[in-house]
């Protein structure tokens, strides 16, 4: 059963009503017993938990560390290409936005690539718009094994393909796949995805059963927040993330949270959630799940950045460019949005390690993929 089926069996009015009626003898019930328990993260994401943050973020920092000890794996974004066949209103790269496009050939990768090795990262995630025709599994097909040759662990961030197409990567060396719902609000979702295959709400809502049963070791779910309610979209993320670790309980999961930021064309949050929103949000999730990966993106400030380490965040971008050719050839004309943290990888090394914490630059060694 794909999480179509589970998600239209849940009534999303009723959890909103839930959620926004949650008891703080509720929230103490949770914190007492919150692991895999999605009636306790909803009383962890509701409004009647912010009292209780410190407590969370106790918690949190606990089981992280017992967990994951104090270490932060460090990753670094390299898009691919700006092109895209899709109409979202909120990215940079949505088709009608008259910026300049361009897709990386394979000397320009092996420029790229060379700059990354050069600061000492052996994770990369591989960044593309969305665009089958000339940004499809045929070029990912032709560019990941020079990728691989590089790099001991590549994900990729890019449209959903068919589970065939994930076997395929996955035999070329593929790792992992982001692939975020951006919102499980289906008349929300609609408004935003106006032109292309992304209009298509559950095949994308279904790709994550794809991956699973392609064998690709780690899967990642995520929404932008802002698009709609924070918490319910959270709560629906939380619902998948369990079918998703129950169905394929050999992979890996990770989550990630990422705000709306400025973008060319780009919209004004519907639903806002401030700093300590995204704390009360990173800390339910790891008091839910304490083996889940959670990710931080430079879409965050500096100083923000720097306080959530010790809360739950297992993983961080460092030195990141958001446009293709963007670490040989800088080109703002070409991003996709505006990062907040601009330090470089040298300089974030330095800040985990006043904070206690040792950088990791490679995830995992291939030899111990599934097999």
């Amino acid at each position: 059963m794909h999480f179509e089926q589970v998600f239209n069996g849940l009534d999303r009015e009723h959890l909103r009503l839930a959620l926004y009626s949650t008891t703080s003898s509720e929230v103490e019930r949770a914190l007492a017993q919150p692991s895999g328990d999605v009636q306790a993260l909803m009383a962890l994401l509701s409004p009647a938990a912010q009292p209780y943050i410190e407590q969370m973020a106790q918690q949190a920092a606990h089981l992280t560390q017992r967990r994951f000890g104090h270490n932060i794996n460090l990753f670094i974004p390299l898009y691919l290409s700006n092109l895209c066949a899709n109409e979202c209103d909120y990215c940079g790269f949505t088709m009608s936005n008259k910026i300049k496009r361009k897709t990386l050939n394979m000397v320009e990768i092996s420029e790229e690539l060379a700059i990354i090795k050069a600061r000492n990262f052996d994770s990369i995630l591989l960044v593309s718009g969305e665009h089958d025709t000339k940004v499809g599994i045929n070029y990912f097909c032709q560019v990941l094994p020079l990728i691989k040759q590089h790099f001991s662990q590549v994900s990729m961030e890019v449209q959903p393909l068919a589970t065939e197409d994930y076997v395929k990567l996955v035999k070329l060396g593929l790792d992992g796949v982001m692939l975020y719902q951006e919102t499980y609000q289906t008349g929300t979702y609609a408004k935003h995805h106006t032109r292309g295959k992304k209009q298509d709400f559950y095949y994308r809502l279904n790709s994550p059963d794809r991956l699973g049963a392609a064998g690709v070791d780690k899967i990642g779910l995520g929404v932008l927040l802002g698009l709609d309610d924070w918490r319910l979209d959270a709560l629906l993320m939380g619902h998948h993330l369990q079918h998703l670790e129950n169905r394929y309980w050999r992979q890996k999961f990770s989550i990630s949270l990422p705000r709306l930021r400025p973008c060319v064309g780009g919209i004004q949050p519907k639903s806002v959630i401030n700093d300590l929103g995204l704390v009360q949000l990173i800390c339910a999730f790891r008091l839910f799940s304490e083996q889940l990966e959670i990710s931080l993106s430079t879409r965050e400030s500096e100083e923000l950045r720097d306080n959530l380490v010790p809360l739950g965040i297992t993983h961080m971008s460092a030195g990141s460019s958001t446009q293709p050719g963007g670490y040989a050839k800088p080109d703002s004309e070409l991003e996709q949005f505006e990062i907040s943290d601009e330090r470089s990888v040298q300089q974030i090394n330095k800040m985990l390690s006043s904070k206690g914490y040792q950088a990791i630059y490679k995830d995992w060694e291939s030899a111990w993929r599934l097999g």
